[in-house]
């Protein structure tokens, strides 16, 4: 094969998320029905907010970026996922397995901080009422998405350039369902100490800062909802933060797993379920747990359903 980025491997071929063909079929039409669910949710929900004056508001503005993330993201990853059950040797070039493996590390980052962008959203309008058209303007609105797009650059840039200077002069079969960085470390003929360096400086800074953020966040938020004196008002704080914190728990504790345990521990089947929650299940999940289960967004919903069909 000729040389390309310094590497001998022209092509991978991506192993799936399982080799049993009786499972093939049933997982086919599983994560086709996820897909299909992410990408009406988050569409629907990126043109309600859009089109909709109601849910012109900070919180909805970060509900549609967070839509439009998860619906790429989930894109970067499901359709590969999808051809691995019906195609007998699922084959990526080297170009689109970097170009996937960036994707992924920009969009997962870019959840990462978008979560945490949220979580300072929910802490100025629980704790700083008064002052939340103020502290939560148009205008920081729009430069908290940028530095979270930033950030997201920050965090897979280096990544993807580190990976592109190693050679593959071996196997090139990829024992997962997508180009991720652990798999392809493993295949490499070269040193990955870089690589796994910045694995640890750049991966663990951006968990570290945005965990950091959203648990200060949400240590003032729930000193706030303990000093307000009903129990209506402390329930209805209560479940706008809780649809949050499951989606962060989920999020983080999959990327945590994944990425952050020892070595020796290291078992292939249980990477490919914590990326299956984290890369398919978690954008599907976003816009139930988000918006759907928001009085305000159900309200708009019902309206434009009454439009379309009548009442």
């Amino acid at each position: 094969m000729a040389r390309q980025n310094d590497s001998t491997v022209t092509e991978f071929v991506l192993e799936g998320l399982t080799g049993k063909s009786d499972l093939q079929p049933p997982l086919f039409f599983l994560f086709l029905a996820i897909y299909g669910v992410t990408v009406m949710g988050n569409v629907g929900m990126i043109f309600l907010i859009a089109f909709n004056s109601k849910l012109q508001t900070p919180m909805y503005f970060f509900l549609g970026n967070l839509s439009a993330i998860d619906l790429f993201y989930s894109s970067v990853i499901t359709p590969k996922l999808l051809e691995n059950f019906v195609l007998e040797q699922n084959v990526i070039s080297y170009p689109a397995c970097m170009t996937q493996l960036f994707f992924f590390c920009f969009f997962a980052t870019a959840e990462c901080y978008m979560l945490t962008a949220m979580a300072y959203d929910r802490y100025a309008a629980i704790c700083s009422p008064l002052f939340y058209n103020v502290t939560m303007s148009q205008k920081v609105c729009n430069v908290l998405v940028t530095e979270v797009y930033i950030m997201a650059c920050i965090g897979a840039v280096p990544h993807v350039i580190s990976m592109i200077k190693l050679s593959f002069c071996g196997d090139n079969v990829i024992h997962h369902f997508f180009c991720d960085m652990h798999p392809l470390l493993k295949l490499s003929c070269s040193s990955t100490y870089i690589n796994e360096l910045l694995l640890i400086i750049v991966g663990g800074f951006s968990i570290f800062a945005t965990t950091v953020a959203i648990i200060i966040s949400y240590a003032l938020i729930l000193y706030n909802i303990l000093c307000i004196p009903s129990t209506e008002g402390k329930s209805k704080a209560f479940s706008t933060c809780g649809s949050h914190l499951t989606a962060v728990g989920i999020f983080y504790g999959s990327i945590i797993f994944m990425y952050f345990k020892p070595a020796s521990s290291s078992n292939m089947a249980q990477e490919k379920v914590a990326s299956v929650f984290y890369t398919t299940v978690i954008p599907m999940l976003n816009p139930l747990i988000y918006s759907f289960r928001n009085k305000d967004v159900r309200n708009v919903l019902s309206k434009v359903m009454n439009m379309r069909y009548g009442p």
